[in-house]
């Protein structure tokens, strides 16, 4: 086994060409930014379907856990203004 120390571990976002937005296509291991992005080019858009990528280093990423679901997110049922019901539709709109 190997006494060198694991490179970080980096999640890749891709934009795709016809995508308005990223969306994450893998993680891969890397050095720095720079080599995650020269890393993520080769792994993930090897048949040029990226108009643009994102690398993040894992370890600064903050993420909510899936138990924490009702404390998270239950202050947003008591905001009703939110919800479309919310709004009266005048009947000259029609159906939405």
């Amino acid at each position: 086994m190997s006494n060198a120390p694991e490179l970080p571990l980096w999640e890749v976002f891709i934009r795709g060409q016809h995508g308005l937005s990223h969306r994450h296509v893998g993680s891969l291991h890397a050095a720095d930014a720079e080599a995650a992005l020269k890393n993520a080019r080769d792994v993930y858009t090897r048949r040029n379907e990226g108009v643009s990528i994102w690398v993040v280093e894992a370890a600064q990423i903050t993420a909510s856990a899936p138990g924490d679901k009702g404390p998270l997110f239950e202050p947003a049922n008591s905001k009703v203004y939110r919800h479309p019901t919310f709004f009266d539709i005048p009947d000259e709109i029609g159906s939405m």
